[in-house]
This record gives C-alpha cells, structure tokens and sequence, in this order.
C-alpha cells in the first residue's frame, strides 16, 4: 500500500509540473501570436503573388502558424490582396511584383478582380514578371497581365481551351440497389442529373456548352488585348493543338522568353541595380499585409463576407453560411447605428432553400433602414442568388456563374441495399399515414411523391417572386430565364439579373454613394473569433484536413464529392451542381 501511494502522489506531482508548465509555454505562444508583430518593408522590395495560393473571400487567421515558424498568422483574402497590390503601387519601396505562376486555383471572378489590380499596378510604371515551370490556362490569365512572362525552356505551357467533365454515379446506385427518388423544378436544374442520369441531358449541354464558351470568349479577349495577338488566331492556336512546347509558346509570341529560375532571378536584380550575390528583397503578401495592417474592425460600410454552402443551423468554419449565424451577423449591422451602408459578398453556389429564406428575411428587413448591396464571386448561384436578389444594386464580375433559380430535393430509398446487399431488414409501426414520409428503408407511395413534388414547386414559387419583387420584372420574364438555367455576369447583366459588372471595391463605392459618404470605410463581417479559439480551431481543421488528404490521396476529390452528394439530402435545395470544375 505504501509503495502505491508513493507511487500516485510521484506520477500526481509529475502531472501537475507537466500541466503548469504546458500553462506558462501556452501563455507564451498566446502572447507571441497576439503581440503586435512590427514588421517594416526594406526598400528595393519585390512583392511575391503566388498564384498557387486560392484566396478566400475573407481573410484566414491562423495563429498556431506562428508557434512552429516566422510566417505571419493572417492569410489575407481576395479583397485584402486586390488592396495590398493597390497599395504597393504607390509604396515606394515596392519596386515591383513578382507572379508566381505555376498554377491558380481561385475562381474566373476571383481571377478578374487579381487581374485589374495588377494592371493597375502597371500605370505606377513599376515592374510586373512572370515565371513558371509549369503554366496553367488559368494562370497565365493573369500572368498575361505581366511586362514580362518567362516560362522554363523544359517546362509545360497548356494552352488547349476549356473543358468541363461531369461525374454520373446513376449506374453505380443502380448496382448498389439505392434509388435516389428525386424532385425538382427547371428544366435546367442539372444539380441531381449526376444521380438520375448517365450522360449530360440536352438542356445541360446547352447551357454549360453557352457559358463555357462566354468564359472562353472573355479569356481570349483579355489576352488578346495584353498580347497584341487577335482572339481568332488565339483560338486557332488551341484548335489546333499549336503550342505543344516551351519553344511553341516562345514562337507564338505567348511568352517573352524560356529561362531558368536563376536567369530570371538575375534580370530582376539587374532591374532592381544589385550587385553580386545581393540577394533580391521578397516580400510574401502575408508579410506585406503584417507591415501595412490593413484591419477591418470599425467603420461606417458593413462587408458580410458570405463564402460557401448555405446550410441551416450554425457552422463552424469561414467557409459555410449557416443561417443562425449570418441573421444574427446581418442583424448587428442591422442595428448598428455607425453602420450606413451593407455590402454583402456572396461567394455560393447555393444550398439549403429554407436556410436562403431566412438570410433573405433579414436582409430585407436591413434594407428597409440602410442601402444593401451585393458582390457577387465566382459564384452566387441558385441558395446564393437567393439571398442577393432583394439588393438595392447588384455587382457581379464577366465571369460570375448567377442565376440557376431552381430548386430540387432528393430523398434516397435504400431498401434494397440494405436487403439484398446487407441482409438487414426493417419493420415497425406508425399512427399515422405520414408519420415515416422520407424513410431511407423504403420508396415512397404515390400520394407521397405528390406530396414532395408539391412541396417543391411551392419554394419554387416562393424563389421566382423574391425575383420578381427584388428585380422588378415581370412574373413573364424571371419565369423564361429561371428554370434552374446557370448565367455568367455578363448574361446576367443582359437580362436584369444583376446591375453592373465590377468587383467589391464597385460595390463599396455605390454603397458610399447611397448612404451619402465621402468614403467607404469597412468593417468586415463575420468578426473573428478571440486568438485561443482561433488557435484550436484552426490547427484541428488543418490537421484534419491535412492527415484526409495524405490518406486518400488522388481520391481525396472524390471524396470530397461525395460529401457534396450526401448534403443534397438535406430538405429542398437551391443548388448548382455538385462539382463544376472547368479545366
């Protein structure tokens, strides 16, 4: 007995050191990542844009990054960076940007509004260089805009147009025994085709085949304009298969030379007059953002920054609007006296209909006391044209995908599969004819397809007069350019589904203009939440992420699709698509 209380009181002496100490090293870091972090820009800096990198709507905080490196903890967001470049333009000690253009993953809106903020940076007379081993079309889209593109002379140039591939799992369910049993309204609504059929139906294929080629026409255009060459020849080029190599984009006038990193790195320091090994002063746009701190934290213009699906309920993550969590948002700007003005940027392609009624509800009743205006990314589509139609004024870019004002729901009959490939059945009672409407273990009846089926058409309903009322126009014309058809900006704008085309900066300045102020001044909404929460949050979801993606590998995708498939059970849905990537 004395050995093991020596024992317990040893291993509880040792428990509490361990627990102080982890206290005081917790403290540290918390101080370390909360402490203002001066940081000062040397001159002849070099400012780096890595396309590689996808930009959020609002800006990340992760500040665990700075317990295990120097990078700062702020992952700044579309619109921090469209402003940090705007802002270097006029920094003295900025001589330059670097892009960093092996590949980009963010969006055509995104990628517009990259663009127009490094052309302006150009009028300041200053240096813009591309370079890549490897160039994407995407990347070169904005590449385009440089003085001078550099590609690897053993690297890869694509340049062969756009495509857009669709997964159909309908055979895959049909063997599986599961029966989707699906429920929509618009003939384009394609967001359950994946389900239902093997191949993409005629109404799909025409319009993904209309706004494909409008994004392709766009994308032809602008590096028409920035290369001197005409947009049929452009076109021929990828027809034909034409730049195949480094030296076929060289030849073609695509790129201005083929050199090494160090060849490369030696130009900018001849353009910068440095000697020798001085080394060239990059600056990542994370540092940059430290430097110049850019904050959001009072002003006179909301900025609800509206990023991801549209659920129901509370989320926890920047990336989903969840209505319990943006009615309570809207609401504080809502009654916010400082607060003259609302801008919402939405960036969805959509969700939960009943989720998208209640955020409509309440910036409605915002609009009712201060001007409301919506920026639309590189989606605000279906849930999430839902939610910006009863703006006072819409703004979305050429390359927005809006509209799809359909909606849908999907109630999976897996009786079958748990019979035949399972061995489970089931049995049971019910006082009532409806009481187990929607039950997974068997199909539906006839009057409970008609029930749903009603349902559906009622929200419906409920969708195209928001339209209606928000837009004005007639009930003749929201029901010819709804059934679930998908729009770019520039087609939206044609047919008075939005107002202009231009960016967040557009639709802040209308904002000042309606609310009679000399300037916008932002206050970004969600607000984060406190460091420590951060610090948890975002080290779990990273770690998370990071252990699911070296697991699954090349199926991470397709993993991630499904997860998009299981949501679609979740109530009606106003929903693009489940995957729309366009290579």
């Amino acid at each position: 007995m004395r050995s093991f209380l020596k024992f317990f009181f040893a291993s509880f002496l040792a428990l509490i050191f361990f627990t102080i100490i982890a206290f005081f090293f917790s403290l540290m870091m918390l101080a370390r990542i909360t402490s203002a972090r001066k940081v000062v820009i040397s001159p002849n800096a070099v400012l780096v844009v890595d396309l590689t990198q996808t930009f959020n709507e609002q800006r990340i905080e992760q500040p665990w990054k700075e317990m295990f490196d120097d990078e700062p903890g702020v992952v700044p967001g579309l619109y921090d960076v469209v402003r940090l470049i705007r802002y270097a333009a006029t920094d003295d000690n900025v001589k330059g940007i670097y892009l960093k253009a092996e590949g980009n993953s963010n969006g055509f809106a995104s990628n517009e509004e990259l663009r127009n903020a490094i052309a302006d940076f150009r009028k300041s007379r200053k240096f813009v260089y591309a370079y890549a081993e490897g160039m994407s079309q995407n990347a070169y889209y904005l590449a385009s805009t440089a003085d001078k593109i550099y590609l690897h002379p053993k690297g890869g140039f694509d340049f062969n147009g756009y495509a857009m591939t669709m997964m159909y799992l309908k055979g895959t369910l049909e063997k599986l025994e599961i029966q989707p049993q699906i429920f929509y309204n618009g003939k384009f609504k394609s967001a359950t085709e994946p389900l239902r059929e093997t191949k993409m139906t005629d109404a799909n294929r025409i319009q993904t085949t209309a706004f494909l080629n409008e994004l392709y026409g766009e994308f032809l255009q602008k590096v028409s304009v920035s290369r001197g060459i005409d947009t049929a020849t452009l076109h021929q080029y990828a027809n034909e298969g034409s730049i195949q190599f480094p030296e076929d984009a060289l030849k073609y006038k695509l790129v201005d030379g083929l050199k090494y990193d160090d060849q490369v790195m030696d130009e900018i320091k001849r353009n910068l007059a440095l000697k020798g090994d001085e080394k060239v002063n990059f600056v990542s746009l994370a540092t940059y953002n430290t430097a110049n701190g850019l904050s959001d934290v009072s002003g006179n213009v909301a900025l609800i920054y509206a990023q991801g699906d549209i659920v129901s309920g509370t989320a926890n993550n920047e990336t989903t609007i969840a209505s319990d969590d943006y009615i309570k948002v809207i609401r504080e700007a809502r009654q916010d006296k400082d607060i003259k003005a609302i801008v919402l940027r939405v960036n969805s392609p959509g969700g939960s209909a009943l989720a998208a009624e209640g955020i409509w509800r309440e910036l409605s009743l915002a609009r009712k006391s201060k001007p409301v205006i919506v920026s639309m990314g590189n989606y605000a589509a279906s849930g999430g044209y839902y939610i910006a139609c009863m703006a006072d004024s819409i703004f979305a870019e050429k390359g927005t995908l809006t509209g799809s004002i359909g909606v849908f729901a999907v109630l999976p009959n897996m009786q079958g599969f748990f019979n035949h490939k399972l061995g489970i059945t089931f049995d049971g009672v019910k006082t009532a004819q409806y009481a187990d409407l929607g039950n997974a273990t068997r199909p539906l009846t006839a009057k409970e397809n008609a029930l749903v089926q009603r349902a559906v058409d009622s929200i419906y309903v409920t969708f195209k007069n928001r339209v209606v009322e928000g837009r004005k126009l007639s009930s003749a014309v929201v029901d010819s350019i709804s059934q679930g058809r998908v729009w770019t900006g520039i087609r939206a704008k044609e047919l008075g589904l939005v107002d202009r085309i231009g960016g967040v900066n557009d639709a802040l300045a209308c904002a000042a203009k309606m609310a009679n102020l000399p300037e916008a001044k932002v206050v970004a909404y969600p607000k984060p939440k406190n460091p420590y929460q951060r610090l948890l949050k975002g080290f779990g979801a990273s770690v998370k992420e990071s252990m699911v993606k070296d697991e699954l590998g090349e199926h991470y995708q397709l993993y991630k699709t499904i997860q998009g498939l299981r949501n679609l059970t979740k109530g009606v849905q106003a929903k693009l698509p489940y995957d729309m990537t366009i290579q």
